[in-house]
C-alpha cells in the first residue's frame, strides 16, 4: 500500500533533509558536553513516533482527502518534533529567530491538519459504520446466505414476511422484485466471473441505499426481492426508483471496459405469501423481459435487412 504514497513520502523526506540542512549550514555546532541529551531522546522519539504513525496511516488506507490529511498533519508533527531536536544539536542566534517560527508552523500547522482530516476520518467512519451494521444485522439475526452476495435466501425471505404478516396484519408492508436487464449479455460477453462480480456490485449499491428496516434477498440468479416493513406503496415505488436510479449510475468495469447495468423492478404490498405475491409480480416482469428481447429481434432484423 505504501508504493501508492511515493509521493508523499518523498515529500516528507525532502522536506526532513531541508531541516535538518538548514539548522547545519546555518546555526552553529553546540559542544557535546552542553547537549541536553534527554530532550534530544524526548523531541526524537516524539518524532520517531509520529513518523511511524504517518507510515501506518499510509499502509493501511487508499489515496484521498482523509488519508492525505491524516498524513500531512502526521509528518507535520514529526517535522516539528525534528526541529526540536535540531536545535538541541544547532545554536541559532536570537536575532534570527527562524528556529523557533519553523518549530511552530509545524507543530500547530500538523495539529490543525490532523484535526481536519480526524473530523472527515469520523464522518467516514460513521458511514462506514451504517453500511457496517446493516451486514452485522444480517449475520447476527439471518442462518441462510447467499454464498456470493451474503445476502439472505429467498427461504428467509418467506419465512419473515409470513412472520410479519402474523404479527402486524394491520400495517403495510411492501415487497419489490429487481433483476439486472440483460444480465445473459454481461455473461455471454464478459464470463461468468465478471457476471458475479456484477452481481455482489449490484447487491452492494441496494444495500448502502436501503434503510436498516429493509431486508434485501438474493430471490434468484439475478433477481433480487427487497422486503420494506412498515412502508406505504407510494413510499415503497420512490425507494425503488431511487434505487434503480443509483445503479444506473454506478460505474461498473469489466477488463477495462465499462459496463453500463439498469434494472428493472416491480413493487407490490405483502398481502399474501412471498411464493404467491412474486407469482403475481413475475407476469410483469416477463412481460418487460418479452418487449426487450422483441426490441432486440426488430433490431437484429433491421441490421440484416439494411446490411
Amino acid at each position: 500500500m505504501l508504493s501508492l504514497h511515493k509521493t508523499p513520502l518523498a515529500l516528507l523526506l525532502f522536506t526532513t533533509f531541508v531541516t535538518f540542512f538548514a539548522y547545519s549550514s546555518i546555526g552553529i555546532a553546540k559542544p557535546i558536553d552542553t547537549i541536553q541529551w534527554l530532550d534530544v531522546i524526548a523531541e526524537g522519539g516524539t518524532a520517531l513516533m509520529a513518523g511511524l504513525w504517518l507510515l501506518m496511516t499510509l499502509s493501511s488506507r487508499p489515496r484521498g482527502k482523509v488519508t492525505y490529511l491524516l498524513a500531512a498533519g502526521m509528518g507535520l508533527i514529526m517535522l516539528g518534533a525534528w526541529a526540536d531536536c535540531m536545535d538541541e544539536f544547532y545554536r541559532v542566534g536570537k536575532e534570527q529567530g527562524w528556529d523557533h517560527w519553523l518549530e511552530a508552523v509545524f507543530t500547530l500547522g500538523g495539529m490543525l491538519v490532523l484535526t481536519a482530516g480526524l473530523y472527515f476520518w469520523r464522518h467516514e467512519q460513521l458511514s462506514l459504520n451504517q453500511h457496517l451494521q446493516k451486514r452485522e444485522r444480517l449475520f447476527r439475526d439471518h442462518r441462510a446466505f447467499d454464498r456470493l452476495t451474503q445476502l439472505v435466501d429467498a427461504n428467509y425471505l418467506r419465512r419473515l414476511i409470513a412472520m410479519e404478516q402474523e404479527r402486524h396484519s394491520q400495517v403495510s408492508n411492501c415487497v419489490a422484485l429487481l433483476d439486472i436487464n440483460s444480465f445473459h449479455v454481461l455473461n455471454r460477453d464478459h464470463g461468468v466471473e465478471e457476471g458475479d462480480r456484477a452481481l455482489q456490485a449490484v447487491a452492494h449499491m441496494l444495500l448502502l441505499n436501503l434503510s436498516n428496516q429493509d431486508v434485501l434477498c438474493r430471490y434468484a440468479g439475478d433477481r433480487f426481492a427487497i422486503y420494506m416493513p412498515a412502508t406505504q406503496l407510494a413510499d415503497a415505488q420512490k425507494k425503488i426508483d431511487h434505487l434503480c436510479t443509483m445503479v444506473a449510475q454506478m460505474h461498473f468495469y469489466t477488463h477495462n471496459q465499462q459496463v453500463q447495468i439498469s434494472l428493472r423492478a416491480v413493487c407490490s404490498e405483502a398481502l399474501e405469501e412471498l411464493d404467491v405475491l412474486l407469482a403475481r409480480l413475475e407476469p410483469l416482469d416477463q412481460k418487460a423481459m418479452f418487449s426487450e428481447a422483441t426490441e432486440t429481434v426488430v433490431s437484429l432484423a433491421r441490421t440484416t435487412v439494411f446490411s
